[in-house]
């Protein structure tokens, strides 16, 4: 089984990541349990904005696309910014819309019979609405959202540190990335013993 982590921090790779430090909890979880995880860099790579597959000159969106249909697991990593997803984020879930419109060998649109799942960090409040607006995003493309397959850490109302700077909530972070990582495996599982057939016609 293979998961996919995709991390939609607006800092490149060269430049730590807070959202990184609470994914690789997931992460480690879900290696743990025999899956094979490959985290992807979003700002790293020239992703253009579209709502198609490939949009052309230079556009690097279609290798993650090819990633997504090898992997059974999806997590979108993403930090909180005004109270909202990142905007790699949100141009994440409009190439993604191009997904709607593909399907498999069997007529079934090619999320199905995936699941997802979302991590968010902030210093200031509003993960429940960034992990709303992703799981419901990813829920309309056609992938499966497990219950409680998110995890999030913020440090409260108002300007603070960041993740890495205090210990405040980690255990509670960290506890419900192990659940999240052990829903998504199990209902990933399920699904691949009885998938979900193609929408009736």
């Amino acid at each position: 089984m293979k998961a996919l982590v995709l991390n939609c921090s607006l800092k490149p790779s060269t430049s730590d990541s807070n959202t990184q430090l609470l994914a690789e909890v997931v992460i480690d979880s879900l290696r743990t349990q025999g899956v094979e995880v490959e985290t992807i860099r979003l700002a790293d790579h020239d992703v253009k904005p579209g709502v198609e597959t490939d949009m052309g000159d230079g556009d690097q969106w279609p290798a993650v696309h090819a990633k997504l249909l090898d992997a059974q697991i999806l997590i979108v990593a993403t930090p909180t910014w005004v109270g909202r997803p990142s905007s790699i984020a949100q141009r994440l879930l409009e190439r993604m819309d191009a997904m709607l419109s593909e399907t498999d060998d069997q007529e079934r649109p090619v999320a199905y019979n995936r699941v997802a799942g979302v991590v968010v960090t902030g210093n200031e409040d509003g993960a429940h609405h960034v992990i709303s607006e992703i799981s419901g995003g990813l829920g309309d493309i056609g992938y499966t959202i497990p219950g409680q397959a998110w995890t999030y850490w913020n440090m409260g109302p108002g300007p603070g540190p960041s993740y890495a700077d205090t210990e405040h909530g980690h255990e509670w972070s960290t506890s419900t990335g192990r659940a999240m990582a052990s829903n998504l495996v199990s209902v990933a599982r399920a699904l691949a013993r009885s998938p979900i057939p193609p929408p009736p016609s």
